[in-house]
């Protein structure tokens, strides 16, 4: 399994969050963007800047993943593009996107888009807290327990 990170509106905790993982774990992560960041000097873990565009670091994703790989992503139609392929999607809030879900989170995503376009003002989500970090954490700890063998 490698762990690819959509790392443009990634936050830092859970980027953070991610690092400590592919370390304790050794499974290769890579985070994409747009712009340039630091990551941990650590052979399985990379960075793959790509140019600035709508949707550009959502393609190469797209293009890399596998069956089996994770995606740390908040982007509803790149997580539905990923499922499609196989892979698991997982929010930084650790919302677990899957086959049976991602249609209807798409759904809803494009209606408050309708709603906005409108001129309703939705608000937007609200910041990462405390509990979406623990739950983000706890998630991809059984995600992980399931993919690395225990020694």
């Amino acid at each position: 399994m490698h762990i690819w990170v959509d790392a443009d509106a990634c936050p830092v905790a859970i980027k953070e969050i991610l690092f400590r993982a592919a370390q304790r774990t050794g499974l290769d992560m890579t985070l994409v963007a747009n712009h340039a960041m630091q990551v941990p000097k650590a052979p399985n873990i990379r960075f793959s800047q790509v140019e600035k565009g709508f949707d550009v670091a959502d393609n190469a994703i797209v293009e890399r993943v596998e069956a089996g790989d994770l995606v740390i992503t908040g982007d509803i139609p790149l997580a539905a593009e990923i499922v499609a392929k196989g892979a698991r999607g997982l929010s930084p809030r650790g919302d677990l996107y899957t086959a049976e879900n991602v249609r209807a989170r798409l759904n809803m995503r494009d209606f408050m888009a309708t709603l906005r376009d409108s001129g309703v003002d939705t608000g937007g989500a609200p910041p990462l807290s405390q509990a979406d970090r623990q739950q983000f954490a706890s998630r991809l700890d059984r995600i992980l327990a399931q993919a690395v063998p225990r020694s």
